[in-house]
């Protein structure tokens, strides 16, 4: 089981604390585990990428819409706050992964950081087991994709820089939101749209691949966002993209809603309906194939003026799976 930590390393005191903004006055508690492995298979047929490591479980950025709000429950706590305030760290998984990769059945296949939370939530910058994992990788010469809201990654361009020399690295900054006011309001303690641009800007000049998400889409509230963001991030450096549906299990829903309610009353109800409309009547579809995309006209809609903009803005060519998770496959992070 975790370990709670009396009195938890405060990230805001680091030399990094120009990267996390001002302190949230939520309080946070954190709990130390020793993992008994790091690596994790991903056996749905709707992700491109085998498999993930995940250095922290919940996540301080406290996105409404979040799809690994339910995984906290595994762990007895809750998916609202608790996943947002109760953090666990495997402090370990730096040694894990060394580990794992060194097994003589490991075939170098790509690791994507981090599969369920973000990478570089704010106890990365005491923590530095994200740091650890990309340094792993070179070591072993393992491709290792990275999708994060996190600036914290600027940290980490020398040696994210060193893996693309090497062909082994990508990264992928999301950014669902174009305006920093709307962001904040359902993506509460993330980094602002804004510094994430500039954090494209930065990865860019020091010559790492890159990519945008915009992930989710959340019809009625941020898909009309599509056009600025995508031209924004090419201009930024953002070389490939891609999307995907919000993704609301009955957990996540009474977030988002709850959130969604309190901060947009106006236009909560609408919201809801589109939701609801590119999910067949439902808030979700679990469904392999389905996940991650939805249906009818409105969604062909957000479809096709995405693969305009893409191409439009010069995008590198999709293989199909950075455009839209087709029913087999999720995202391409190498192409």
């Amino acid at each position: 089981m975790p370990r709670p930590i009396a009195n938890p390393p405060n990230p805001w005191s680091s030399q990094h604390v120009e990267y996390l903004g001002e302190p949230p006055a939520a309080a946070l508690e954190v709990y130390e585990e020793r993992a008994r492995s790091l690596l994790v298979h991903n056996e749905s047929p709707d992700l491109a990428l085998r498999w993930s490591a995940n250095p922290y479980r919940g996540c301080y950025h406290a996105c409404a819409y979040c799809y690994a709000r339910r995984s906290h429950q595994y762990l007895g706590l809750g998916a609202g706050t608790d996943f947002e305030r109760r953090i666990v760290v495997k402090v370990n998984a730096v040694e894990r992964l060394r580990a794992e990769l060194g097994r003589p059945s490991w075939q170098r296949e790509p690791i994507l950081l981090s599969g369920n939370t973000d990478p570089y939530q704010p106890l990365e910058a005491c923590y530095r087991l994200t740091r650890g994992c990309l340094e792993m990788c070179l070591e072993r010469e393992n491709p290792v994709g990275v999708i994060t809201k996190g600036s914290l990654v600027r940290r980490d361009a020398d040696v994210l820089a060193r893996l693309a020399r090497k062909g082994l690295a990508r990264v992928y900054i999301s950014i669902p939101f174009a305006d920093d006011a709307l962001a904040r309001l359902i993506e509460p303690s993330a980094s602002k749209p804004s510094q994430r641009l500039e954090t494209l800007r930065l990865l860019r000049d020091a010559g790492i691949p890159l990519g945008v998400s915009l992930a989710p889409v959340i019809p009625g509230l941020n898909d009309s966002d599509m056009p600025e963001i995508l031209a924004r991030a090419r201009e930024a450096g953002a070389e490939r993209a891609f999307m995907t549906l919000v993704r609301l299990t009955s957990e996540v829903a009474a977030v988002f809603t709850e959130r969604l309610e309190e901060a947009l009353p106006l236009r909560a109800k609408k919201v809801l309906a589109a939701i609801r409309e590119l999910r067949g009547g439902r808030l979700n579809d679990s469904r392999f194939g389905h996940r991650m995309r939805g249906e009818g006209p409105r969604w062909e809609m957000i479809h096709r003026m995405f693969e305009l903009h893409t191409q439009r803005l010069g995008y590198e060519p999709a293989d199909g799976a950075d455009v839209e998770p087709p029913p087999q496959r999720q995202p391409s992070l190498f192409g």
